[in-house]
């Protein structure tokens, strides 16, 4: 609406005053989607669970602890008087708040887990989970966790199709700690992985079986996440893992797949022992071929670069991220245009393994504009580490500088890496 009042402080200086029962406590604004916590008071959703989210335990105004699970009941009766209050100063420019999409009622999560194993249950899970944040953050307990963990891996008999809807809500909703350690901690469920990650046994008989490799690639993902270094290697090591998310990276016809193959080998090439395995698999090739084609595809450039990075220093991964890019030259040039951003450290990480012992490829990054982006990398606001990289590859390239290029006699940005 044109001339409209953001529904804030602003609205007193507008000469609209808001009444302060409409206001969180909280942020002072005019409340959007009215809250009651188990201590009686109202905030806004928002603001409650932001302050919950930063490791707070007790009422913002009474001071007293918050229930354990956290119920944060609708204040639907408040809701309405603020929406009425609304219309009432329409005139005056105040706009009326929408009525907010509810999460899911935990009752009807336990409910239909009740019911499990079942298709019908099962997928209306799903669609709960795929509706929106709020019913995932809901999903996202134990009790609902280590149940979905039982069915997407046979636990309960319920067959395969039982087995890949179950793993597709667990895509969705993710894993804590205490799961992933069920599922690592498993040799059958490890492999289990595998095979559904190659289109085995299983996979084959689901209506989508790229949409079975991505689920189970997602839940790979989740569990590394979450895990130390020995989990990681477990799962680096079981048959299949590595190559079905290299093979997801491959699919570039599919957004999701590509980003939950990147995510998966990020997570995965933490631990050292699985670096080897990964370039082996052909990582290092296609992640490489990810960066050449758009900077890491998929929304994932930064992960698919860090990967890049940490496989250029493994045996064979040098030559294998080359081969991937399309050549030397093809390779400088990629990561010289990732050199921006938050990927622009492990580009130039990247870079240093790619060009170091070879003179034609240092002068290809010269004339491909890394001065320039390494410069800015130094006297803008990068990390302490991504300067001291920057630095180092400016000390690489100096002999490859123009000579009549001022700053090639400048020690000015030349500090010891």
């Amino acid at each position: 609406m044109p001339g409209s009042v953001p529904l804030a402080l602003g609205l007193d200086t507008a000469g609209v005053q808001v009444p302060w029962y409409f206001r969180c406590p909280i942020s002072l604004e005019l409340m959007r989607d009215p809250v009651t916590v188990s201590t009686g008071q109202t905030y806004d959703r928002a603001s409650i669970e932001s302050w919950v989210a930063t490791g707070n335990t007790t009422c913002p105004v009474t001071r007293s602890p918050l229930d354990r699970a956290f119920t944060l009941i609708p204040n639907h009766t408040l809701r309405r008087l603020i929406q009425d209050w609304c219309v009432a100063h329409r005139s005056l420019g105040v706009e009326r708040i929408p009525t907010p999409k509810q999460p899911a009622d935990p009752d009807l999560i336990r409910s239909l887990l009740a019911q499990c194993p079942a298709l019908p249950p099962l997928r209306k899970l799903r669609a709960l989970a795929r509706d929106s944040d709020k019913n995932r953050l809901v999903m996202a307990t134990h009790e609902t966790r280590a149940a979905l963990v039982d069915m997407a891996f046979g636990t309960n008999a319920g067959g395969e199709e039982v087995e890949a809807e179950a793993m597709a809500v667990l895509a969705m909703v993710g894993l804590g700690e205490a799961e992933a350690v069920e599922v690592v901690g498993r040799r059958e469920r490890v492999a289990r992985l595998g095979e559904l990650l190659v289109g085995g046994e299983g996979a084959a008989t689901t209506t989508a079986t790229l949409e079975c490799r991505v689920n189970a690639g997602a839940v790979v993902e989740a569990v590394a996440a979450v895990s130390g270094a020995d989990a990681r290697a477990v799962l680096g090591a079981a048959e299949g893992i590595m190559e079905g998310l290299v093979a997801l990276v491959e699919e570039k016809a599919h957004a999701r797949a590509v980003r939950v193959g990147i995510r998966g080998l990020f997570a995965l090439c933490l631990a050292k022992e699985n670096r080897p395995r990964a370039v082996a698999a052909g990582a290092a090739a296609a992640l490489a071929r990810r960066v050449a084609e758009g900077g890491g595809g998929a929304g994932e450039p930064e992960r698919a670069l860090a990967a890049v990075e940490r496989l250029c220093r493994t045996e064979g991964g040098r030559d294998a991220v080359v081969a991937g890019a399309g050549g030397g030259a093809a390779a400088v040039c990629a990561l010289v245009r990732a050199m921006s951003g938050r990927s622009a450290e492990h580009a130039a990480g990247a870079l240093v393994a790619v060009v170091g012992g070879s003179e034609p490829l240092q002068v290809e990054a010269v004339r491909a504009g890394a001065m320039s982006q390494l410069l800015l990398m130094v006297q803008g606001g990068c990390s302490e580490r991504a300067k001291r990289k920057a630095q180092h590859l400016l000390k690489l390239l100096r002999s490859a500088w123009p000579a009549a290029d001022s700053i090639a006699n400048s020690d000015d940005f030349l500090q010891p890496y």
